[in-house]
């Protein structure tokens, strides 16, 4: 079934009108007709089973046959903050992240990227990106479709950062897996988790002393150095695994309690 996602206040009682882009999908590409069946997300972890009710130039409406509480989503929000890859490996990245549960992705012009946006191209290259993550939210079932941040400076990224609850940051001078275990173990599910990863070449000596005078602890994720486009899915990788078995076994405790 078909999956769109709405802003809450396109919700109304049993009605749901969906506007935009959408539309035009709907109509022309997939063909849909009154009374087929289609999934509505607004954000809110709940799947809307719904019945297309009018269809015009302007909008869709549909009328809501079911509502589930899915559960989909992450107990903690991660935000991936990505320095800037060559070539399209930020569409991969993003993608990736997306169908691994982040919640947000903040793109860092660090010392070392090659990549450099003027204003006109970071323009069009955000609305390329939200649109991927549009698309990988409805391919993987996700209830909401992450965000995708205007391009920060490394300093920028470290202040945005400032609110979190947990910051890390792969670093491939950094050894200590018993370290890495631990601080891994002992996120709460619900915590904040802020991740930099470094582009190609990685992070300078100063901005990993500048993460940690912010405290953002440096990890380790192995013996073996790693892409940067493989280093995010790595460490969202282990905290989609450690958030989810924990906040199981923390459902499992209220349950048999």
């Amino acid at each position: 079934m078909h999956r769109f996602f709405v802003e809450k206040n396109q919700i109304q009682g049993n009605c749901i009108t969906i506007t935009g882009g959408d539309v035009n999908h709907i109509r022309n590409v997939l063909r849909m007709k009154e009374r087929d069946e289609l999934v509505i997300s607004a954000g809110d972890n709940k799947e809307y089973t719904c019945r297309v009710e009018e269809i015009t130039p302007e909008q869709v409406t549909a009328v809501v046959t079911d509502v589930q509480e899915k559960g989909v989503e992450l107990p903690s929000k991660i935000y991936l903050f990505q320095g800037l890859p060559k070539g399209d490996k930020m569409e991969l990245i993003i993608q990736k992240a997306v169908e691994l549960g982040v919640y947000e992705i903040i793109p860092v012009a660090t010392k070392r990227c090659v990549v450099k946006l003027d204003a006109k191209k970071e323009a069009a290259k955000l609305r390329r990106w939200q649109l991927i993550s549009e698309s990988a939210a409805k391919q993987s079932g996700r209830m909401a479709v992450p965000e995708i941040a205007g391009v920060m400076s490394f300093s920028e990224a470290l202040a945005y950062a400032r609110s979190l609850d947990v910051r890390l940051i792969p670093y491939e001078r950094e050894t200590d897996m018993k370290k890495t275990k631990e601080i891994v173990n002992h996120i709460v599910p619900g915590e904040s988790i802020g991740i930099f990863i470094g582009p190609e070449g990685g992070f300078a000596e100063e901005e990993i002393g500048q993460a940690m005078e912010n405290d953002v602890v440096p990890i380790t994720l192995g013996k073996r150095i790693l892409r940067t486009e493989t280093a995010g899915f790595t460490v969202l990788s282990i905290l989609m695994f450690s958030l989810e078995q924990e906040e199981r076994k923390q459902d499992s405790g209220s349950i048999s309690g």
